[in-house]
Formats: C-alpha cells, sequence, structure tokens
C-alpha cells in the first residue's frame, strides 16, 4: 500500500523544507564514531547544518545516532540506504530524511509507503520515470558527473520540469557553483567538506572553515 497523495505531499513539503537550509550537504563516510561529534559541530559551526551519514562503514549508523543526540543543532540524513530494511533503520535512528544512490522497485514501494522524506538515486530518465510514478519528485543525480554531469541535467529539465535535483558525485568546490545555478538543482551533495585526511588528524578547524566556503555558495543560486 502506497502512502495517499496528501502523505506523499507532506513528505515532499518536509524534504523541500529541509534542503532550503544550506546549499550543500555534506556526504559523510566515518569509521571511528569518536570522531562523530566534533565534526558535526565543526560543520555546523561552518553554517552546514544538513549532514549525510553513510552507511558505508560499521561505524555509520553508531555515528549517526551520537550526532543526533548530542548535536541538535545538525539535521542528520542517512545515506547509502540499499535496502527497504536499510529505510527502516533511519527511522529508528531518528533520522531525519534518507537517501540512496540508486533505487531498486523494492526501495521505492518501501519508501512511498513510509513517511520519512526520501530522495532516491537516479541515473537515466528510466529510472526517474520510477521514481516520479511513486510520487519522488526531488531525487539524488548520481553519480552525478560520470553519468553526463550538467548537460544531462540541463537534457532532463525539458521532459521533468517538476523535477529537483541534488547532484552527488563528483561535485566539488569548484564545479558546486555550477551545478547550483541550474534552476532544477535545489542542493548539492559533495565529500570534499570532510576528507579522510582531516577526520584521522582531528583538524576541525580545517573543515569547518571548508563548511564556511560551501555555506557561501548560496550566493550562485537562482532567486
Amino acid at each position: 500500500m502506497t502512502s495517499t497523495p496528501a502523505e506523499a505531499s507532506s513528505r515532499s513539503d518536509r524534504l523541500q523544507e529541509l534542503l532550503q537550509i544550506a546549499p550543500v550537504i555534506p556526504v559523510i563516510t566515518i569509521e571511528r564514531v569518536g570522531d562523530a561529534i566534533p565534526l558535526a559541530r565543526a560543520l555546523v559551526a561552518g553554517g552546514l547544518r544538513i549532514l549525510e551519514i553513510t552507511l558505508r562503514t560499521p561505524a555509520g549508523p553508531e555515528a549517526a545516532a551520537a550526532i543526533i543526540a548530542d548535536v541538535p543543532e545538525a539535521i542528520v540524513g542517512i545515506g547509502t540506504v540499499l535496502t527497504p530494511q536499510d529505510l527502516a533503520r533511519c527511522s529508528v535512528m531518528g533520522a531525519r530524511f534518507a537517501l540512496s544512490p540508486g533505487a531498486t522497485p523494492e526501495l521505492l514501494d518501501a519508501a512511498a509507503r513510509s513517511d520519512m522524506p526520501f530522495m532516491p538515486g537516479i541515473a537515466t530518465a528510466s529510472e526517474l520515470m520510477s521514481a516520479v510514478a511513486r510520487g519522488f519528485t526531488t531525487v539524488k543525480f548520481f553519480p552525478a558527473v560520470p553519468a553526463g554531469g550538467i548537460a544531462a541535467l540541463k537534457a532532463l529539465a525539458g521532459p521533468f520540469p517538476q523535477v529537483r535535483f541534488c547532484p552527488t558525485g563528483g561535485v566539488n568546490e569548484g564545479n558546486a557553483p555550477e551545478w547550483l545555478a541550474l534552476s532544477n538543482v535545489v542542493v548539492v551533495g559533495g565529500s570534499w567538506l570532510t576528507p579522510e585526511v582531516d577526520l584521522r588528524a582531528g583538524a576541525w578547524d580545517k573543515i569547518a572553515d571548508r563548511a564556511r566556503l560551501a555555506s557561501a555558495l548560496i550566493r550562485f543560486m537562482p532567486r
């Protein structure tokens, strides 16, 4: 059973409200749970409150839970959601939203039944059609650069004028302004904000400075 149109609209509205908070979502892979709280505080101090904590490592779920519990200013989403079971875990952890790099029919169906704001990952028009058919009009474009880059999103704008995108994968501080200038891009995702070398060194000041620069990218977005 899918959600009703009103429920789908509410879920979409809540996602859109979250995505208006900052122009960039840091895509974070945490190896050590002890890094989670100081990392989140550094990003929030730099003006980035929306965080994607991926499920790529065993530490991911515990790290996300620690941030949710101890950094209330942070708005935590769970990334690398691959299965309906992963999606169910997001609610248990207290996540505010969830993202996937792609989307199977089973995951899309589970997300359509869920109250969790969700961004399915798409790389082609056919995948986007499957997401839109289930009520998802804000999606993750992944991997953004290998999947066709800015030219691909400009092409998708024609047949899908109602869709908004979060390009992720190959987006960096150098090309983010060009992505954000597109009218169908609502936010970008990137791992450049939290490089592994800085995480290992506990270089939280460097991460906060990088976040401040990323926060300022809002000036490139159409208003």
